[in-house]
């Protein structure tokens, strides 16, 4: 009889520590220190006090809203950055979007735009500044990073610019509208999108997937399009379609000239990629009022590098001027044996500093820094299927990579991106698609991806389900204050203009002008791109057979949109509706967290896991829930593996999965779910994509052995061992295996099971190098079930795991030691199976004292299985600012005993 698994609850640490430290997240390169921040105090903990009042309930004009010390007594407090209905939210005039079908249009809970018409969600915001006195003659600037959709800025009274589009960034010269040392009002008037379209179906669109983008009509807009709903988030969208100012404001100062957008543009040296010509240029702008032409100096610096170059540049009123310094005329930017940026696995990610000062006679007015890295990303269609395959520095690159997914309504954070990449970056990824309906990502977010060696595919949001921009003009100038922002990032591998669609004319010859150094295409799938698919749940067995999708071979060539889901873990779940919802499930609830049951959650994905036994608790569902998302994960990388590049059954350039991270709280997670608590598909997909993997083909009953390094490894042994549901080694063989460089040996050897092994039994992996050391290792539980082909549930991946419910109790020895840095706390586990039983699917928690997990933690490992007296350490970090309530560490398992601990004490904590 099934077991639902036990607990190993351990008591770490009863102590206080600070809410206020955050711990973990390196520091935000594009936030200075010298400039005054505009962030809110409520969402940010910011120095500014935001208010907001419906435009049509305020009672005068934007001339005295924006008046230092307005009275705001009928007025709201407001998050910003943040959007309307985060704030309304956060106010309680509306229950939280994210909990059960409080969003649901049919609730009429929440209302919709599409409803309402805009002048519903049309707002004003207002905060008071005071200009520190260091700004004190110099010109003073303030920078909106974006707003969504179109707004007013009005500084003391006065009516200074509008801005239009969600991307777009504006420096508005206030110097002459601020009191310096007194305090100053700022007032901006939020508008929606111009066309927020509907949820209603349109007769054009994507095929079978549900009418994605509602009526289509607001791809009028330039703005995040999934806010009007798409089967991977609300499918009836967010309700205020993130009206908002979503991203910083800032205050800053510089002298007479100021400086923007730094570019750098590398140009290797081939074949050997043994010397770098370096392009350095920059934006210079003269604010002034005065028709006096002003001559500046601008000089710059490679810090380290003992590079330095100058040039003196003559400006006008009002004019801006773009400083390039070439390595013609300034031979010291030829820079020998440079220091190459890689992506993961392929090198390390070096990275070079570069400052750029302006000075008008001597006295310095304005610098800027920026970190670049020195690389060559390109692509060609010189395969054998006429598929893309990118290079770097001159080498074939495999993309393994996925597609990132924005938060719904914006709900952003430093933590929360740092967290989400750093997840990207175990999991063994190389490359992010920021998908054309989404958003363009923070300067943080490409810092991240520089730093973690993570490519970044940027599109300019459009789709094949919405309507293109109706202001071409817009678009464009949103397109390039994003290029302008982005481009020194040696992340951003590449531009594609759309999703499925096509692009606004003059788009290639725009990136062209701002950037050069970049691939392009039209659109996701053209030029060596196919369409993708599958999205949905399906037998994991048609991965192997390449028959996942109705539209026939998808294991081949670049698939840009190729995934399954992973149910969240039961402690998301219960946060994520009422308990009566969870258990039995309520089709109603769970379709709508499933974008309408896109993903088949309710109905395949359960009668999947009920594979493994029917279950009588959301509890047990849940963690068998995690058992598919493994297999599922497993799979699809797995057989894209086998098939990479040059080997395997056919020739395979790259594949995107379709999505790794999740946009709002939904019951089709991913790797981790919103609440960024991870699933057993995180551990899985990164054990599958380790540079050096052994694997088990499940339709072949081959094992292979995958090598994602740029050299070869000799005389390496694969180790496959067969174990029948007693834990009894029942087949047992090895061979040895020439890792070629970047390659595959396919079919290293194939396991024959004997064919009187139990109904369930399991297979452990071992990959060791030429000294007999321990390289890799991987597990799987496998069934008798045959595979009865793509119509139906069966197969030794997908069915016939009653039987787990026979595995005998094993036993697992916890120790663990505690150390600590400023910020963090590493909790170092040691587990050891002393039984002679497998210990089946084991799950490493790290709750506060309610049981929640604490999140974000970081896991090396989670979700495995150890083989009788196999030892295995598991490191957890977690942010101090995290633990400020306890902490208490647990370990789940099938088939293991519950045990205790003594608790421990912060003085008792050793480095």
């Amino acid at each position: 009889m099934y077991k639902l698994s036990n607990l190993l609850f351990i008591l770490l640490l009863l102590f206080l520590f600070s809410p206020f430290s955050m711990g973990q997240t390196p520091p935000n390169l594009s936030r200075s220190s010298d400039r005054l921040w505009l962030d809110s105090e409520i969402g940010h903990q910011g120095d500014c006090q935001w208010k907001m009042i419906k435009a049509g309930d305020a009672t005068d004009p934007g001339e005295k809203i924006s008046l230092s010390n307005y009275a705001t007594a009928n007025w709201m407090p407001a998050i910003v950055p943040g959007t309307v209905l985060n704030s309304l939210v956060y106010n309680k005039k509306y229950p939280e979007p994210y909990y059960g079908i409080n969003n649901k249009i049919e609730s009429k809970l929440i209302p919709d735009i599409s409803e309402t018409g805009r002048d519903f969600y049309t707002y004003w915001f207002r905060t008071d500044f005071t200009v520190p006195q260091s700004f004190k003659g110099k010109t003073v600037w303030l920078q909106l990073d974006g707003i969504n959709y179109r707004a007013e800025i009005w500084v003391n009274g006065n009516l200074l610019s509008t801005m239009n589009g969600m991307f777009i960034q504006d420096y508005i010269d206030v110097t002459d509208f601020v009191k310096v040392g007194e305090s100053n009002g700022l007032a901006i008037k939020v508008y929606p999108v111009d066309v927020p379209g509907s949820t209603k179906p349109k007769s054009w669109g994507a095929a079978g997937e549900f009418h994605n983008g509602g009526n289509g009509n607001i791809g009028l807009n330039t703005t995040m399009l999934m806010t009007v709903g798409w089967d991977f988030t609300f499918m009836d969208g967010i309700r205020d379609r993130n009206t908002g100012i979503w991203k910083n404001i800032s205050l800053y100062a510089t002298g007479r000239v100021a400086l923007r957008h730094p570019f750098v543009k590398s140009e290797l040296r081939k074949p050997d990629y043994d010397q770098a010509r370096e392009t350095v240029s920059v934006e210079i702008v003269n604010p002034s009022t005065s028709n006096r032409v002003i001559s500046c100096k601008v000089k710059g610096e490679i810090v380290g590098e003992n590079i330095t170059f100058e040039k003196t540049f003559r400006l006008m009123r009002g004019e801006e001027k773009i400083a390039t310094f070439s390595p013609e005329e300034f031979p010291q930017l030829i820079i020998n044996s440079p220091k190459l940026w890689w992506p993961v696995n392929k090198g390390p990610q070096n990275l070079y500093d570069l400052k750029l000062t302006v000075s008008v006679d001597g006295k310095e007015c304005d610098s800027v820094k920026t970190r670049f890295g020195i690389r060559e990303i390109v692509s060609d269609r010189k395969t054998p299927d006429k598929s893309r395959v990118f290079y770097v520095n001159g080498k074939r690159l495999f993309i393994r990579g996925t597609n990132w997914i924005p938060e719904a309504m914006l709900r952003t954070s430093d933590e929360r991106t740092y967290a989400e990449l750093r997840y990207s970056r175990q999991s063994g990824v190389n490359l992010l698609r920021m998908w054309g309906g989404g958003i363009a990502e923070s300067d943080y977010f490409f810092q991240l991806c520089d730093e973690l060696g993570l490519l970044v595919w940027q599109e300019f949001w459009m789709t094949g389900d919405t309507r293109h921009p109706h202001d071409k003009a817009l678009y464009m100038s949103n397109v390039e204050s994003t290029v302008k922002r982005i481009r020194n990032h040696p992340s951003l591998a590449y531009y594609v203009a759309s999703n499925e669609s096509t692009e606004v004319t003059g788009t290639p010859e725009l990136l062209n002008k701002l950037d050069g150094t970049r691939g392009f295409q039209m659109q996701s799938e053209c030029e060596g791109v196919h369409d993708g698919s599958p999205y949905k749940q399906v037998n994991p067995m048609q991965h192997y057979e390449n028959t996942a999708s109705p539209r026939g071979s998808r294991v081949d060539g670049f698939n840009p949109e190729y995934g399954a889901p992973t149910l969240p873990t039961v402690e998301i779940l219960r946060e994520m509706m009422d308990e009566k919802d969870l258990w039995p499930i309520n089709k109603e609830v769970w379709d709508y967290l499933d974008g309408n049951g896109f993903h088949l959650m309710s109905t395949m994905y359960t009668d999947l896991v009920n594979n493994y036994g029917k279950s009588s608790s959301i509890d047990e569902f849940a963690q068998k829930g995690q058992l598919l998302g493994a297999i599922n994960s497993k799979s699809i990388w797995e057989v894209w593996n086998y098939n990479k590049l040059d080997y395997g059954d056919r020739f395979c350039s790259g594949l995107l999965f379709w999505y790794h991270n999740c946009s709002m709280p939904q019951v089709a997670s991913r790797m981790w779910d919103w609440s960024l608590e991870p699933t057993a598909s995180l551990y899985h997909t990164a054990n599958s994509l380790e540079p050096l993997h052994a694997q088990f083909d499940y339709l072949k009953n081959t094992v292979s052995v995958v090598n994602d390094y740029y050299r070869e490894f000799k005389n390496y042994k694969v180790i496959a061992q067969v174990y029948d549901i007693d834990s009894k080694k029942v087949f047992e063989e090895s061979a040895m295996v020439n890792l070629p460089s970047d390659g595959v040996v396919n079919d290293a050897l194939t396991i024959r099971f004997p064919e009187n092994i139990s109904q369930v039994h399991f297979i452990k992996l071992i990959l060791k190098d030429e000294k007999g050391k321990d390289v890799s290792s991987n597990f799987y539980w496998r069934s008798n079930d045959k595979y009865e082909g793509s119509k139906t549930l069966t197969g030794p991946a997908a069915s016939g795991f009653e039987d787990l419910s026979k595995l005998k109790q094993a036993k697992v020895k916890l120790t663990y030691k505690v150390r600590e840095d400023n910020d963090n706390y590493f909790v170092d586990i040691t587990l050891r199976n002393t039984s002679e039983q497998i210990a089946f699917f084991n799950q490493l928690q790290f709750l506060n004292s309610k049981m929640s997990p604490i999140r974000p933690s970081f896991y090396t490992d989670n979700f495995f299985s150890l083989m009788p007296d196999e030892k295995k350490t598991v490191t957890i970090e977690t942010a101090k600012g995290k633990l400020k309530d306890g902490a208490v560490l647990a370990l789940k398992g099938w088939n293991i005993k519950r045990h205790t601990s003594v608790p421990l004490k912060l003085g008792q904590i050793k480095n």
